[in-house]
């Protein structure tokens, strides 16, 4: 990103940006609603359509999401530097928009894996660019807020998209009825980004202009490594953020297994994976604002553990709602940790490089996808699907420990 010299009259807050803030909230619910018309029916079409028997193989479908999406994350940043925002934002939607046609017409599972490579771009590129542009909007001093904000707008919309899926799913029928949705949420996120949505260049050019220039650019293969590896704070949120993802990867694929293995109906299962995402989602509102005041450390702390136990209850409980106590604990857990990471991320980032430092902790966090997938898929196959949700429920538990080690306080 060029530092050049901004246009008269731009400003950074949230107040004085509050138009394009509330443009990009909504285009965020539909890319998080792209990944709800998944949550609920697409392990139960593997299952009950395509008669997949190992867990392994239902999985696949998240393990290519989640590769694909990570690498579309480590260049995204890359791309909003050199080709700009907006542009990628359009660019992602065009790129999903055939992935609801294609699991409501799969002939195979290798048709909805395909699908999911799509969407790995898709949601790859456009969350990305979501969070980046309303980090630009706000400015330093409300981080926190922003990211709440853009994943409180996603994943209700994961949620919702959830149960309504998993609704249309017991009164129609797996398929093709729940993934209308998708369809309404490419056209109408397409729409809003092209038409609605302006670029955040320069409102990046304003935050250079007012941050002391780098004495020495880093390129991007040492933002890589410092990210990754070099920089204590970083690298503990890195770890943390694959891990979050790790055990969200685990929940999509094994928990409407784990339940549908007790007798429980579609419906049921739908309202168990909405309450989790829509949790998450609404206290993010709260929870991002409080890493501001509070700083990041203990939220992140905290909510891996709090995961860690909710993983525990929903495997050592038995009944419905045991269940959705784990899914609450989840959705709080995750909630505490989510916009604290990301805020922490950027915190640790100079302006001039913080869209590929991000790019490179949202590879590692959304690579946790599949490898939670695979992982869970192998151990379900050979010990069982409770021994897949608890094994994730004690990494999760050690990732904590990582950060309450390694990690600095920056607020």
């Amino acid at each position: 990103m060029s530092r050049g010299v901004p246009s008269p009259g731009v400003r950074l807050g949230l107040k004085e940006n509050w138009l394009q803030f509330a443009m990009l909230v909504l285009v965020n619910a539909f890319v998080g609603g792209m990944v709800g018309i998944e949550r609920t029916v697409v392990p139960l079409v593997g299952s009950e359509e395509f008669g997949l028997v190992l867990k392994t193989a239902i999985f696949s479908f998240i393990a290519s999401f989640g590769v694909v999406k990570a690498l579309s994350n480590l260049v995204s940043g890359v791309l909003a530097d050199n080709v700009g925002r907006k542009k990628v934002l359009v660019a992602a939607w065009l790129i999903g928009a055939p992935v609801p046609f294609m699991i409501m017409l799969a002939p195979s599972w290798g048709w909805i894996v395909a699908a999911n490579v799509l969407l790995g771009v898709n949601q790859g590129l456009a969350w990305s660019m979501t969070v980046l542009m309303k980090i630009d909007l706000v400015g330093p001093r409300s981080r926190g807020l922003a990211v709440g904000l853009n994943e409180f707008a996603g994943y209700l919309a994961v949620g919702a998209t959830a149960m309504a899926t998993g609704y249309l799913a017991s009164v129609y029928g797996l398929r093709p009825e729940p993934f209308y949705l998708g369809v309404a949420y490419v056209a109408l996120g397409l729409l809003v980004s092209a038409f609605l949505v302006r670029d955040t260049g320069e409102h990046v050019r304003l935050e250079l202009s007012e941050h002391p220039p780098e004495t020495s650019p880093l390129g991007f293969r040492e933002v890589f490594l410092r990210t990754s590896l070099k920089d204590r704070n970083l690298f503990a949120c890195s770890q943390a953020g694959l891990v979050n993802n790790l055990n969200d990867g685990m929940s999509w694929g094994a928990f409407p297994l784990f339940f549908a293995s007790f007798g429980l109906g579609v419906g049921r299962i739908g309202i168990l994976k909405a309450v989790y995402p829509a949790v998450w989602g609404v206290l993010q509102t709260a929870t991002g604002p409080l890493s501001d005041r509070w700083g990041r450390k203990g939220l992140i702390v905290g909510g891996m553990w709090v995961q860690a136990g909710a993983l525990f209850v929903t495997v050592l409980g038995r009944g419905f709602w045991w269940w959705i106590l784990g899914s609450v604990l989840l959705g709080l857990g995750t909630a505490m940790v989510y916009p604290a990471l990301i805020a922490a991320v950027s915190d640790a980032s100079h302006p001039s490089w913080r869209a590929r430092s991000l790019s490179v902790y949202r590879f590692w966090r959304d690579l946790g996808y599949a490898v939670g997938a695979l992982s869970a898929g192998v151990v379900a196959d050979l010990f069982g699907l409770s021994w897949a949700i608890g094994s994730v429920g004690a990494l999760t538990f050690a990732s904590g420990a990582v950060v309450a080690i390694a990690f600095r306080e920056t607020k």
